[in-house]
């Protein structure tokens, strides 16, 4: 090609294109620039409004990342680019991940609903899943769960935020709920009146709401006794060891006559 031909063409191409990749070139500075000014903005607005720690960062990636593809996009129109094969790449390889991680997306989503919802916090004592432990991390895809028993139970967000989840930690009390069968040989009043005392002088058992002991059924073979009192969430599991050894001695001090004996 000759000299003059080339400058020829490229003269054309310069009056016909480059006013378009000059706008294109500015447009995409200027989105550089607003991005990342937008970036420090959306930060210290999530930090004020007290979004979850966990959350911040994914919303400020998606948020971030969305406008960077919708820059490129709109900066490639205006240039010219033809993106109809590049578009259809991008919508077969997102069917093709969406099934891959349907799963992975039904965890993030449970866990996202976790963090602004709410249903529990870190340290709250939840039951869910068939698990009753104390909630020791909130992640994206899983929450972390301690068990009375030292185990650690890993939960994923899809299946935990679907599910029913009881809070005991929530309402800052507990109500333990007891049975005692005895005998119609003893007497009501007596076996009240014991176990009322050994309510009182348990640890741990609050004193309001106030305890409820009495009858509950009457069966062929006894007398079925029901005790209610309140405790903190935490106390939980050692107050009803304390008073039920509590009661089963003071009972057979007292000389009434047990199941069995």
């Amino acid at each position: 090609m000759e000299p003059k031909e080339f400058y020829d063409k490229f003269h054309v191409w310069v009056v016909d294109k480059g006013p378009q990749y000059l706008l294109g070139l500015i447009l995409f500075f200027v989105g550089i620039w607003f991005i990342r000014f937008l970036r420090s903005r959306l930060r210290d607005r999530m930090s004020k409004r007290n979004v979850h720690s966990s959350l911040q960062p994914f919303f400020l990636s998606l948020t971030i990342t969305s406008l960077y593809v919708l820059l490129i996009i709109v900066v490639m129109n205006i240039i010219g680019f033809q993106l109809t094969i590049f578009t259809t790449i991008i919508g077969a390889f997102s069917v093709a991940a969406g099934l891959a991680l349907s799963g992975t997306f039904q965890n993030f989503a449970g866990g996202v609903l976790i963090l602004l919802l709410k249903p529990f916090e870190i340290d709250d004592s939840i039951i869910a899943q068939g698990q009753d432990g104390k909630v020791t991390s909130i992640q994206i895809f899983y929450t972390v769960l301690i068990t009375a028993d030292n185990k650690t139970v890993i939960i994923p967000n899809g299946k935990l935020f679907n599910e029913v989840i009881v809070n005991v930690t929530r309402e800052g009390k507990r109500r333990l709920d007891f049975e005692l069968k005895l005998g119609y040989v003893v007497n009501v009043d007596q076996v009240k009146e014991i176990i009322n005392k050994a309510i009182i002088t348990t640890p741990n058992i609050l004193k309001s709401p106030a305890a409820r002991v009495g009858v509950v059924a009457l069966e062929l073979d006894g007398i079925r006794f029901t005790v209610n009192v309140w405790v903190q969430p935490p106390n939980f599991l050692s107050a009803k060891i304390d008073l039920q050894e509590k009661i089963i001695k003071d009972l057979h001090a007292a000389g009434v006559k047990l199941p069995g004996t």
